[in-house]
């Protein structure tokens, strides 16, 4: 994700993005029509070579499998829905939208049995999309995004991160495999008036937001709401405590090159999610409070701030309206460069299998041209590129503090992407160690040993799938 999830540039030294940087900062950089010229423009890539007409395509009823369940995404996608069907009225959309944890268990079979989805949302990284294209059961997409000028709309950084290469052993490099409608980012909303009463202002530094917990727990306020029944919150909160701490390493390691997971940022973030556990700055109990239902309590009052993806904004203005307030977490130095976990959301992918491919490429240019990105601004959902209507958003509410967040973590290079996409099976791995974290059965080294165990086997896997490769220059 968008989760709805990174560390040293010495080992295993695979093509990867280095940065995720905003479609606003890069759009006039790195960005070129066509493929990528990975080889993704021969056979297997899809046959479109003009811009499709779904028109043409007869009746049609094109299922799509998302998890944009909450009130901004849920709306804007609801109306863009409206709007395809209008514009193309012999194609009906079949929508099943599931949340981010029964999308995650159930999308697999889906994708795999006898009548799979057109279009999915498939997680980035090498659980969910590059085990897909392992199995053959995504189509690639490059042939559309020449069409659709998507390797315009998108800057190569943001593209990147929904590439795999052909042969599904890499992330980050290869042919294109979904593109994303949001960027996002992992935010610190809180509650304006909570902090006057406390006599704190927002925080303008790391240091001022931690001192503020322990004055906010004196008072009797629950400094931080926190819910991690799912078992994904745990993510971005321990990832966001090891951005602070350590955040080329740690984008360095998810993507492939880094020093791992047996470090001192890993250990001392660990350190932190349990001091903040052990001096009551977190619920008790918070394993067994689910997700949405914290942000229900931080809505209504309970908790100075939560730590959660700018993806809640529109529920949470819903309820909060003035007095809620959102920013990246607060830097090391007043007026530093922020540094948090975010990227983009879900890709949105055609399967294999799909019997309308070329349809199912015009609904995905559809929900992520210029008019959807004012469609998605107007829903108090962030853009992967922001268009006209996000300029026009009043910089002093809460959405514009939204977009001014992302373009400064953009503009800083300060976007650390989410850490379960850095092995095949690190999401369970890494939110189960967590959850002993949170419950004080697991100690911060003993996280960073099985964090170790899973990231260490998987380098290297790929090593020796590396090493068995052809060498086609014969320099081997």
């Amino acid at each position: 994700m968008g989760i709805p999830g990174s560390g040293a540039r010495r080992r295993h030294a695979r093509t990867a993005p280095t940065v995720l940087a905003a479609a606003l900062v890069l759009l006039a950089t790195g960005c070129v029509p066509g493929t990528d010229g990975s080889g993704a423009a021969g056979p297997g890539t899809g046959a479109a070579t003009a811009v499709p007409d779904p028109a043409k395509a007869g009746k049609v009823t094109l299922t799509v499998w998302d998890q944009e369940i909450r009130g901004g995404t849920n709306g804007e996608l609801t109306q863009l829905n409206q709007e395809f069907q209008r514009k193309f009225p012999h194609v009906r959309i079949k929508r099943v939208a599931r949340s981010f944890a029964d999308l995650k268990t159930t999308l697999k079979l889906a994708v795999s049995g006898n009548n799979p989805p057109d279009v999915i949302q498939a997680n980035q990284g090498y659980p969910d999309m590059v085990s897909f294209v392992r199995a053959g059961l995504l189509t690639p997409l490059d042939n559309y995004a020449g069409i659709y000028d998507w390797n315009t709309r998108y800057p190569n950084t943001l593209l990147n991160l929904n590439r795999v290469s052909a042969d599904g052993t890499d992330f980050g490099t290869g042919r294109l495999y979904g593109i994303s409608q949001t960027g996002e980012y992992i935010g610190l909303y809180y509650n304006k008036e909570l902090l006057r009463k406390a006599d704190l202002q927002p925080p303008r530094t790391w240091r001022e937001f931690t001192d503020g917990l322990a004055k906010l727990k004196d008072r009797g306020e629950l400094p931080v709401q926190f819910g991690n029944l799912d078992k994904y919150p745990a993510i971005h909160t321990f990832g966001v405590l090891q951005d602070q701490l350590d955040a080329t390493g740690t984008r360095d390691t998810v993507l492939g090159r880094g020093d791992g997971f047996g470090t001192a940022a890993t250990k001392d973030a660990a350190a932190t999610l349990t001091d903040w556990t052990t001096r009551g700055y977190l619920p008790k109990g918070a394993n067994g409070l689910g997700y949405d239902d914290a942000a229900k309590k931080f809505a209504s009052g309970e908790g100075a701030y939560l730590l959660t993806g700018t993806w809640q904004l529109a529920d949470l203005k819903k309820t909060m309206g003035d007095t809620l307030g959102l920013m990246p977490p607060p830097p090391a130095k007043a007026g530093g460069d922020p540094v948090t976990t975010g990227g983009q959301g879900l890709a949105w992918s055609i399967t294999s299998r799909s019997h309308h491919p070329e349809v199912a490429a015009a609904y995905l240019d559809f929900i992520t041209n210029a008019h959807a990105a004012d469609v998605m601004t107007r829903h108090g959902v962030l853009p992967a590129v922001p268009g006209r209507a996000a300029a026009e958003v009043e910089p002093d509410t809460v959405d514009g503090q939204m977009i001014d967040g992302w373009k400064r973590l953009s503009a800083a290079d300060g976007l650390v992407p989410y850490l379960d996409y850095a092995t095949p099976t690190f999401y369970d791995t890494l939110s189960a160690a967590l959850q002993g974290v949170v419950s004080g059965k697991t100690s911060p080294g003993k996280l960073a040993t099985t964090l170790q165990r899973d990231y260490g086997r998987f380098i290297a896997e790929q090593r020796k799938r590396h090493a068995a490769k052809p060498d086609p220059a014969g320099t081997r």
